[in-house]
């Protein structure tokens, strides 16, 4: 059967509760990965000094690392940056020392016993206050954007709409959270606002299968609700997926092309897309669904003309 074609007949409501028990399991595992493990947090968040070295020849990762901790930076995190050559290390907030310090003596570190030459590409540092701040104020992002969207979608549609376009977002939201988490891939700006990214693309989706069905209650009176919703979600599946695939063509692209600075974006962005397309399609619609939306809530509201009443009389 061919998935792209307009007359599908899929029974969505046959596997509405196995999405639902789905979700709740997702949820459940990206929370406690959160809670338990953390999200692995940027310089960007947590402050620090970040220094990206290249070597001429291959080196060993564990070896960068035993001697930084050798020499007392024993919380520095070593990391590839693209090739075998690029070393990138982060190190903790040191009130101490300056940058220009602190990179300096990474550098003597590095070249004590080395062959291979050492080159320094970049330090970067942000300070504590700086990163709590930034943190603060993406976090804010997100609720102020959640809120605003359920104004938005409480004024085009129906507050039960709205609730569940809200719960889909917050899903799609925590379950990307919680995919860095298992992962242990750096969280910084960049993945905050590929996040702030999937908000609006989920959005999309969700508004036009909202749309949708909106007319099918209009046009389909006789229909019960949830076969009105099982229409819809069929005559937009085929945009829907194809929206999809195409928007992931990119983001393979970016993903494998685009270097280790694009990388926790790419990575963010193609997690969102995923568990985007599959709220947009169950998410939203079984939490409207749950709250008992019907054509009454969605019927234009009669507007009596004046002079009804004296036309009534007559």
């Amino acid at each position: 059967m061919n998935i792209l074609k307009s007359n599908l007949n899929i029974d969505f409501n046959k596997y509405r509760p196995i999405a639902t028990v789905f979700s709740i399991i997702l949820l459940i595992a990206s929370l406690t990965s959160v809670v338990l493990k953390g999200v692995n947090l940027g310089l960007d968040f947590t402050g620090g000094t970040l220094i990206e070295v290249r070597y001429e020849n291959d080196v060993n990762r564990d070896k960068v690392q035993q001697q930084l901790t050798e020499a007392g930076f024993e919380k520095s995190v070593v990391q590839y940056f693209g090739t075998s050559k690029d070393i990138t290390i982060r190190l903790g907030v040191q009130a101490d020392k300056k940058s220009d310090e602190i990179g300096n003596m990474v550098l003597t570190v590095l070249r004590t016993g080395e062959e291979s030459k050492v080159t320094m590409r970049r330090i970067e540092f942000v300070g504590p206050a700086v990163g709590d701040e930034l943190a603060e104020q993406g976090g804010l992002a997100l609720l102020v954007a959640l809120i605003f969207i359920m104004i938005y979608v409480s004024m085009r549609f129906e507050w039960k709409f709205a609730l569940g376009s809200v719960s889909a977002l917050a899903h799609d939201v925590f379950i990307t959270m919680g995919f860095f988490s298992l992962i242990g891939m750096e969280f910084n700006l960049t993945v905050l606002a590929a996040i702030l990214a999937v908000i609006g693309y989920s959005l999309n989706d969700t508004i036009v299968v909202f749309d949708r069905i909106r007319e099918n209650f209009l046009k389909l009176r006789k229909s019960d609700s949830k076969k009105i919703v099982n229409t819809s979600l069929n005559q937009t599946l085929s945009r829907t997926l194809m929206t999809s695939i195409t928007t992931l063509l990119v983001l393979f692209a970016l993903f494998f092309l685009g270097g280790e600075l694009i990388h926790g974006f790419a990575t963010a962005l193609i997690a969102g897309v995923f568990i985007g397309t599959y709220s947009s399609v169950y998410v939203a619609s079984n939490v409207a669904l749950a709250l008992g939306i019907t054509k009454e809530d969605l019927m234009p509201v009669e507007v009596e003309k004046e002079g009804a009443d004296q036309e009534a009389l007559l």
